[in-house]
């Protein structure tokens, strides 16, 4: 009879210690974006060809959990102000209000809020992008490159995503008509992010 009880006890406690595990938070590492071996460009219709640039002020941090993809999380910015399209009067047209606006808008931000496994190495990242003063939801496809140590004993993860945005649903309107119809520059602008972000160290992610 004691007995019984004895491992009526100890059941209840192996019970309690699976449900004690399955409500710890999951550890996530956090990666801190390395700005000068990443890169954020994009690439739009004009007439009859594409024009590419890019940004070269960006940052952000990306919390990741393979093991659990709900408790990853990525908050991204960009800096509107240092777009570069290799053409000094067509940037300076890019940050006035016909474009970017970046005297009122100087930065373009995302932070997710839900993070799933789509594939082997790919992911769903959902959240919140704003520009130019609005915010849309979207969800950017994320291919996960893996980690590796570099020379000097840091851990690196890469990430990259490819997505196609409508201007105008950020405000960004301005375009001008062809005499043989149509406009100059489409609406759609293709996007392409490749980033290296390096692991924090235990004390910076204890300080977060």
């Amino acid at each position: 009879m004691h007995f019984h009880r004895f491992h009526l006890t100890l059941g209840a406690v192996a019970l309690l210690v699976a449900l004690a595990l399955c409500a710890a938070p999951a550890h996530a590492d956090t990666f801190s974006i390395d700005p000068s071996h990443s890169e954020v460009s994009f690439q739009v219709r004009h007439l009859l060809t594409q024009v590419r640039g890019g940004f070269n002020d960006f940052g952000g941090t990306v919390a990741m959990d393979p093991a659990h993809p709900a408790e990853s999380s990525v908050e991204f910015w960009i800096d509107a102000n240092t777009i570069d399209t290799r053409n000094d009067k067509r940037d300076q047209h890019l940050r006035s209000e016909d474009f970017f606006y970046v005297e009122e808008y100087p930065r373009i931000t995302f932070k997710s809020s839900d993070v799933k496994k789509t594939g082997e190495n790919t992911y769903g990242v959902a959240g919140t992008l704003t520009m130019r003063g609005v915010t849309q939801q979207v969800t950017l496809p994320v291919t996960f490159a893996g980690t590796a140590s570099d020379p000097w004993g840091n851990t690196r993860a890469g990430f990259s995503t490819e997505t196609t945005l409508d201007r105008k649903e950020y405000g960004i309107n301005w375009n001008q008509a062809l005499d043989q119809g149509g406009y100059l520059l489409s609406d759609d602008v293709e996007i392409t992010i490749n980033l290296e972000a390096v692991r924090q160290k235990e004390e910076e992610q204890a300080g977060r």
